[in-house]
């Protein structure tokens, strides 16, 4: 079955929705020195310096146009490298719960701090929260697995096949809870990133998943806490570790009021993660450990 054929068999009146693109205008800047303003004057020339944009890779410094009454304008560069044009990128979520994450990470691609676009959710509950609001966002929903009690929904095939056909590039689980199949993991390596309330290794694994976690935290004694960020392999919480924040836990802690200062640190993380995904500063070790690449400092890597 082709996957365009699936995805109108779920949205018979969907199109591909367009992605948007972030433009910003060029603003002028001269520099203070009388004598630099007066030859700019006397060879009718204005400079212009360009807007930092997380869109572009490379180095902008100055333009300058020059032009003569009886010539034509003239582009000279000045130590002016052309930069490449990150090209917005495409993201799949996967939730089976309210999915908080899921609407932090749409609302900041909307407001442009993310450079890319959900295009679609997978959910293995689709009456949960996360699946209203993304019907409600007007972002088209999958249902994966196929069960016995949902025959409707995807096979693994079926559902790389769907994927592919929107030309997704990552993959976000943001409270699933169903084991990724090999076959997908396959299709997209080093594709797919999945949030964990705890510092792993510790505290994960099969079983260990929303409050389970943070009593077994708070009984462990442990003195901190903390999201992780880390890649998908085909075992849960076993993945490379991408990112992590931490949180004290403090001695009267209740687990809500643990998995509440958790969830917060959740929500800022995996924004900042898809950031700098979406703007290609992911670097791998030699190693195999996955790196942050600064914006300001590319030679800072977290």
């Amino acid at each position: 079955m082709e996957a365009q054929n699936l995805l109108s068999g779920f949205f018979p009146n969907y199109n591909i929705p367009l992605t948007r693109t972030s433009k910003k205008p060029f603003s002028s800047s001269l520099p203070s020195n009388p004598s630099f303003h007066s030859l700019l004057q006397s060879h009718n020339c204005v400079s212009f310096k360009t807007h930092h944009s997380p869109c572009f890779k490379g180095s902008l410094k100055k333009i300058f146009f020059c032009v003569n009454a009886s010539e034509n304008a003239v582009l000279e560069e000045k130590d002016y490298k052309r930069p490449q044009v990150v090209q917005r990128k495409k993201l799949a979520v996967f939730v089976s719960g309210g999915g908080s994450n899921f609407k932090s990470i749409h609302g900041a691609c909307f407001e442009g701090l993310v450079h890319g676009d959900i295009v679609v959710l997978v959910t293995n509950k689709p009456d949960c929260g996360g699946a209203e609001y993304a019907k409600n966002k007007e972002i088209p929903v999958v249902l994966f697995p196929r069960t016995k009690d949902a025959t409707d929904g995807l096979s693994p095939s079926d559902l790389v096949a769907a994927l592919r056909s929107l030309e997704v590039d990552f993959i976000l689980l943001a409270g699933y809870l169903k084991l990724i199949p090999a076959e997908l993991i396959r299709a997209y390596p080093r594709s797919i990133l999945n949030i964990h309330p705890s510092l792993l290794p510790a505290f994960g694994g099969k079983g260990y998943y929303g409050m389970k976690v943070h009593k077994a935290v708070i009984a462990s004694g442990a003195r901190y806490s903390g999201p992780t960020i880390h890649f998908v392999d085909e075992h849960y919480d076993t993945g490379r570790i991408l990112a992590q924040r931490v949180v004290p836990v403090l001695a009267n802690d209740t687990a809500e009021e643990l998995a509440a200062r958790v969830l917060h640190e959740e929500h800022q993380l995996y924004v900042e993660v898809m950031a700098a995904l979406c703007e290609d500063r992911l670097i791998w070790r030699e190693d195999g450990v996955p790196l942050i690449q600064n914006r300001e400092n590319p030679n800072e890597y977290s």
